[in-house]
């Protein structure tokens, strides 16, 4: 909806008129050769303001600001509007199975460590229990099992990635053009050995939804597991990019650091894996990551620091666990994770 200049609204009463709870409002002001763009996201209900943002950008790159600016309003809105939606679900005496959706939604946001998708598992199966066919639920399901899978914490891996992918089967043959699923199925298949398969995944869901930011970052991802993990950093800053301050921005700068390690590239792995950590303190995976990091620059006392701090957040990983999982047989691969191993070694992370 279009208001004119002159004309004064009150949100409250537009929300109430086209009954929705959130409204975004924005202006566009131009100096010179600079155009800016202010954004915010009001709650139409209270009146309250949730998020606001601003884009400057030459106005000779309108058309790139114009693609940034999309990409990072629906990023960004997609993560509000959860958390505002799992904030009113908690105020709610009878929540449905959306409510309870979004209270797991915002869960995995918080991070994935033990308590957070525990908690995020309750909410979905909560939620399915209330409508079977709840397609975001079962996203939201495989979503946590496969974060178990993959974090080397439990001997039921495996397992746990099985019951991901057939979660996600069910999904596709009902939505079989979710982006969110297509995602979904690109982890499974990335975390058991399938990453080339996981990479057209990703690069369907990207073409399904071109505003999914993730993606990126998931390609970088899956790229480090077939030998190609010099790709991976590019795919990484793309993402963040386009959304700069996005709540899984601690992950993205984690898979870059990895990937280095896997290059042999230690002291850059250090700098990306800090900024990891520093982004969200409760990622054990990027805390065990820069142990090994920071053992192959030689800095054992702050290594043994760092793997210490990972196995506090999640007592359960080991080497013997991950090398179990058997992610990749790429020989490229291989070398590198050998690298890893002997970073951990040397940072005291248990063999299991």
């Amino acid at each position: 909806i279009k208001w004119e200049k002159s004309s004064a609204y009150d949100v409250r009463q537009v929300g109430r008129e086209l009954n929705v709870r959130y409204v975004l409002e924005g202006s566009v002001q131009r100096s010179g050769n600079r155009l800016r763009m202010n954004v915010q996201l009001i709650d139409a209900q209270s009146g309250q303001h949730l998020w606001a943002e601003r884009f400057e950008k030459p106005v000779g790159d309108l058309f790139d600001m114009q693609d940034e600016i999309v990409s990072r309003l629906a990023g960004t809105l997609g993560a509000q509007l959860i958390e505002a939606e799992a904030r009113r679900a908690e105020r709610t005496l009878h929540p449905d199975a959306m409510d309870l959706c979004f209270q797991g939604r915002a869960w995995l946001m918080k991070g994935i460590s033990l308590e957070c998708v525990t908690q995020a598992r309750g909410f979905f199966e909560r939620s399915l229990e209330f409508d079977p066919g709840n397609v975001e639920a079962m996203i939201g399901l495989a979503n946590v099992d496969t974060v178990v899978g993959g974090s080397f914490t439990t001997d039921d891996g495996p397992a746990r990635l099985a019951a991901a992918e057939a979660m996600v089967n069910k999904v596709l043959s009902i939505r079989p053009n979710s982006a969110s699923a297509h995602m979904a199925r690109g982890w499974v298949q990335t975390f058991t050995n399938r990453a080339a398969q996981g990479i057209r995944e990703f690069e369907f869901a990207l073409a399904l939804a071109p505003n999914l930011v993730h993606a990126h970052a998931a390609l970088g991802f899956a790229k480090s597991y077939i030998g190609r993990a010099a790709e991976t950093e590019g795919h990484i800053l793309e993402a963040l990019r386009l959304s700069p301050r996005d709540v899984f921005a601690y992950q993205w700068a984690c898979f870059a650091g990895v990937a280095k390690l896997l290059l042999g590239s230690d002291v850059e792995g250090v700098s990306w894996l800090r900024r990891s950590t520093e982004a969200n303190r409760n990622f054990h995976l990027a805390h065990i990551s820069l142990a090994a990091a920071l053992a192959l620059t030689g800095a054992l006392d702050e290594a043994r620091t760092a793997a210490r701090t990972g196995l506090a957040l999640n007592s359960g990983f080991t080497i013997r666990r991950l090398l179990a999982a058997q992610q990749s047989d790429n020989p490229i691969y291989l070398a590198g994770l050998q690298r890893l191993c002997e970073g951990w070694r040397l940072a005291g992370v248990p063999e299991g």
